[in-house]
């Protein structure tokens, strides 16, 4: 029981903190030419593991390491998922 309170109450703090406009989790790694590079290397079949060993982090504490797989992996399906809601908003009402 004392679990799940820690547990709501984290949650809590972590929704307040949003709508303050705080990020929680760590420093974003990723950028545009990132991802634009992914995509090229994806559309080429490669590898989320062989994709990842040829980007390199630019900015930050991690500056010329190389992201994990699941980065990479977490970078291309939210491109994914925001190019399928652009073509949801784009497709005309069918009526």
């Amino acid at each position: 029981m004392e679990h799940e309170y820690i547990r709501d109450r984290t949650l809590e703090g972590h929704e307040s903190a949003r709508k303050r406009g705080k990020t929680i989790g760590g420093a974003g790694v990723t950028d545009e030419n990132m991802l634009t590079v992914a995509l090229q290397l994806r559309d080429q079949k490669m590898s989320l593991r062989d994709i990842a060993k040829k980007l390199v982090i630019t900015t930050g504490k991690k500056k010329g390491e190389h992201p994990s797989p699941a980065t990479v992996m977490r970078m291309l399906r939210e491109h994914d998922e925001r190019q399928a809601a652009a073509t949801v908003e784009q497709a005309p009402a069918a009526r």
